[in-house]
């Protein structure tokens, strides 16, 4: 009796081709499909909703650019309207300031005029050419005890030349029953009060204050002009009233 173990046989391999999966492909297809359909059931509702969208699509965009040429026009207008106001304000500035001008020399003619007027009453037609002098001194009294002094200086001499210099008076007259002299600086309140300063060409007219003392009586103002190579000295009497 044989006792060897019998070999169990071989194991048997099947081959089986395997089929690819198509079930991506479907859902794929799918997908697509059930898109296709929303987007035909989105224009079939447009259509039906609102048939005439694309035409009120139209006519917005139309009135939208119609509003944007009306805009435009607009601001041209305001940047028209602030141009020809900006150019308006400048021409009645400048016609301001032409008017002003005018009115500066019609007051300057009339000054010229008033002064020849008064320079031919003081030399008269006749009357012949003087040199540096003091024609008059007048004096006014004011509020508070001061006296406004207006002094009128002439030359006929040297016709063209300009004159020029410092004044400066006193006034002499009787204080306390006795001769007084009240100088410059007395006049002014004030020691050291500088001289007033002329220049002219025929003649000009000087003003100021000064005080007077309270228990002075003027009776003459003595005058002194000092225009470097001229030196005057005049003496006037005191009269009151303005010329």
């Amino acid at each position: 009796m044989n006792n060897t173990p019998r070999r169990a046989p071989p194991p048997r391999f099947t081959i089986v081709q395997q089929r690819p999966d198509r079930r991506p492909l479907i859902a794929a297809v799918l997908a697509i499909a059930w898109l296709g359909s929303l987007a035909g059931v989105w224009l079939g509702a447009e259509r039906h909703a609102a048939p005439k969208l694309p035409q009120v699509t139209a006519q917005l965009d139309a009135a939208q650019d119609e509003l944007r040429r009306w805009r435009s026009q607009a601001e041209q207008l305001a940047q028209r309207e602030a141009t020809l106001s900006r150019s308006d304000q400048i021409s009645r500035a400048a016609n301001k300031e032409v008017q002003g001008e005018l009115a500066e020399r019609e007051e300057e003619i009339s000054d010229l005029r008033a002064n020849l007027a008064f320079y031919e009453r003081l030399v008269g037609a006749t009357g012949q050419p003087k040199g540096l002098s003091v024609h008059s001194a007048r004096f006014d009294a004011e509020s508070g005890g001061s006296w406004r002094y207006q002094i009128v200086l002439t030359q006929s001499l040297n016709k063209g030349a300009i004159s020029r210099g410092r004044l400066h008076f006193t006034v002499e007259g009787v204080r306390h029953g006795k001769l007084a002299t009240i100088s410059w600086d007395e006049l002014h309140q004030r020691s050291s009060a500088p001289p007033q300063d002329y220049s002219f060409r025929y003649f000009q007219q000087l003003n100021g204050s000064v005080m007077l003392p309270a228990d002075f009586t003027p009776q003459r103002v003595r005058v002194s002009l000092d225009g470097g190579d001229v030196a005057v000295e005049q003496t006037l009497g005191w009269q009151l009233g303005a010329t």
